[in-house]
């Protein structure tokens, strides 16, 4: 497995991976039973696609018990960091292990919900004052519905997998223009990720979701970020890294704007120096 396009960025970051290991428990009754996928696996997907950094999100596999993740974190580094999972009254003591642990985030899915959306606001009040980030992952047909709540949230906002779109919308859709509208606050971000997880048309090219994340690069280069999803959860067989890295080369022709996506938006965002 290597990377086709020869370009590689120094400190370029995966974004969104998530990590698991056996020695773990995992929550009963999963849809989807991960396998045996340690830190030494996902090194495997670096070495290939020339990246150094990564930021490894909880997954909902591990309920609200973040210990692989923050063993992932631990592993990485330097060039590693976290994204939580935590009930709305967590405390002040677990945000600030969590945070020595190199956390910087709380991830919030709101399709087949697992916090409610009554306790965002108050969540990214605290993590204001922590200079940590909301990750959130819904579908974008909603966020015409929680696009002020979005706007007002007083802390960095990072949106998953290209707004996730669970029907295709082009660029014009009210959806993906209220997107447009938060990512223009400033304090937003939008990963271009996973478009497999949405795409009616199919690889390597993606053709409705690549419209979406071209449009993306194109109007808003400093606010995106590219993750692989690594190791894709639920998808059998796995779609290949290589292919989805070499996307991102479609999606933002520009050398300057692969090195704001991949090196300079997530040095900034989550504290790589």
């Amino acid at each position: 497995m290597q990377a086709t396009q020869n370009k590689t960025y120094a400190g370029a970051c995966d974004c969104h991976v998530h990590i698991y290991e056996d020695k773990y428990p995992m929550v009963p009754k999963l849809a989807w039973v991960p396998s045996h996928l340690p830190v030494a696996s996902y090194r495997e997907v670096q070495k290939a696609l020339g990246l150094s950094r990564a930021v490894v999100v909880q997954p909902s596999a591990y309920g609200f018990d973040n210990s692989c993740t923050l063993d992932a974190v631990a592993q990485l580094g330097k060039d590693g960091r976290g994204i939580a999972l935590v009930q709305p009254d967590v405390s002040d003591t677990e945000l600030q292990r969590l945070d020595d642990g190199g956390m910087c985030g709380v991830r919030y899915m709101m399709i087949n919900p697992v916090l409610p959306w009554a306790s965002l606001e108050p969540v990214a009040s605290r993590l204001a004052a922590m200079d940590w980030m909301i990750n959130l992952q819904l579908d974008g047909r909603d966020l015409p519905d929680y696009e002020e709540r979005l706007k007002r949230l007083p802390c960095k906002l990072v949106i998953d997998h290209n707004g996730k779109f669970l029907e295709p919308v082009k660029p014009d859709h009210p959806s993906f223009q209220s997107l447009l509208r938060v990512l223009d606050t400033g304090k937003a971000w939008i990963k271009l990720s996973a478009p497999y997880e949405t795409a009616k048309a199919g690889a390597p090219d993606y053709d409705d979701v690549s419209l979406l994340a071209r449009t993306l690069a194109e109007k808003f280069p400093e606010r995106c970020l590219w993750a692989s999803n690594w190791p894709h959860p639920g998808r059998n067989p796995p779609p290949s890294e290589v292919a989805l890295y070499d996307l991102l080369f479609s999606w933002a022709p520009s050398d300057a704007a692969r090195q704001k996506i991949l090196v300079d938006n997530p040095a900034e965002l989550y504290g790589f120096s």
